[in-house]
Formats: C-alpha cells, sequence, structure tokens
C-alpha cells in the first residue's frame, strides 16, 4: 500500500509545478480542482441539487453550469457560499478518497492535491502533508504577472488565505520554490528517497 501524500501551497506559490513533477517520477496525482470541476459536470447528482438550490439560471444554454454566473451569487452571499459547499465539498471528498483508496494499491505514493488541505481541515485523509512554500515578494509578483492583477488585487487575494508561513510551519516536508524548475525537482527528489519512495510502480 502506497503512502498518501497531501500536497498544498498558497496562490502562485508554484504547486502546479510540484504537482507536476511528483508526475514525472510516475506518481499519481488526484487534482481537488479538478474534481470539482467533474463532479459539476451534466448529468453528475451534484449539478441538478445546485439547480435546485440555485436555479436553472446558474446553467449555460448547453446545461453545463455557468461558473461566472454562480460566482457572482456566492461571493457576494456567505449563506449561499455554504449551501454550495455544502453541495459539493461532500462529493468531491468522497470521489477523491475513492481514487486514494483505488490508486494506493500498485503505487508507492499517491499526491492528492488539495489547495484547501488545512483550511477545510482535510488532514486525515492523507499520511504526509508537503507544502511549497515561495518568498512572499515573488508570491506577489509571480500573481500579478500570472492573472494581471494589480499589486492590491494580488495581496487581497493571497490575504484571503491561510498565511503561507503558516502552513510551511505545520508541514512535513517544505519544497522551496523560489528558484528553478530543476532545483525544485533536486528537492523532490531527495525527498522521496528521504520517505523511501520509489520511482514508479
Amino acid at each position: 500500500m502506497g503512502i498518501v501524500i497531501g500536497l498544498t501551497g498558497g496562490i502562485a506559490s508554484g504547486k502546479s509545478t510540484v504537482s507536476d513533477l511528483f508526475k514525472e517520477y510516475n506518481i499519481p496525482v488526484v487534482d481537488a480542482d479538478i474534481v470539482a470541476r467533474e463532479v459539476v459536470e451534466p448529468g453528475e447528482p451534484a449539478l441538478a441539487s445546485i439547480v435546485d438550490s440555485f436555479g436553472s439560471e446558474i446553467l449555460l444554454p448547453d446545461g453545463s453550469l455557468d461558473r461566472q454566473k454562480l460566482g457572482g451569487i456566492i461571493f457576494r452571499n456567505q449563506e449561499k457560499r455554504e449551501i454550495l459547499n455544502g453541495i459539493v465539498h461532500p462529493v468531491v471528498r468522497e470521489r477523491m478518497i475513492a481514487d486514494r483508496d483505488r490508486l494506493k494499491t500498485g503505487h508507492p505514493a499517491v499526491v492528492l492535491d488539495i489547495p484547501l488541505l488545512f483550511e477545510g481541515n482535510q488532514l486525515h485523509l492523507v499520511d504526509k502533508v508537503v507544502v511549497v512554500n515561495v518568498d512572499p515578494r515573488i508570491q506577489l509578483e509571480r500573481l500579478m504577472q500570472r492573472n494581471d492583477l494589480t499589486e492590491q488585487a494580488a495581496l487581497d487575494r493571497i490575504n484571503s488565505q491561510m498565511l503561507l508561513a503558516d502552513k510551511a510551519a505545520r508541514a512535513d516536508a517544505i519544497i522551496d520554490n523560489n528558484g528553478s524548475r530543476d532545483e525544485t525537482r533536486a528537492q523532490l527528489k531527495k525527498l522521496l528517497l528521504t520517505w523511501n519512495i520509489r520511482e514508479g510502480a
């Protein structure tokens, strides 16, 4: 049975880079963001529940979810945001657990890529936690550049999350992503050796 690694970080910390590097070592990654999109596709029970709660006007003409319209509703209204989270989060968690358990057999490790691992109290889903850390100044610059944001808008997004330093303080391992991709890869390789995780199945 493989070890279950929880991968998390902050916005623009480079978590996607580290997720891709795990895949280079043939270690499967279950991505919470991808699962969250899958569970609200047409035909999924979660989408039907969202329509029951928010009305059919949150659907696009092809029957898929109008994320922009739904986002406009929930970001202004905490009560409605909690209703949506109550529908989506349990389904996402259930599917991630099923994927984790299926992949654990036959792989030396499985990664659960969960942006809100700490905030969502999901530590019980994993054996070890890896936090992708980055200098706050670099994080700000990357986010401004990536999303074409003003400094204040980028800071608002960063400050809406748990501090990266607080996440790092609770991690089993930290990957410093201030440098190049090769430097990040070298850290991951060393970590896998330390945890006795061999490449591939």
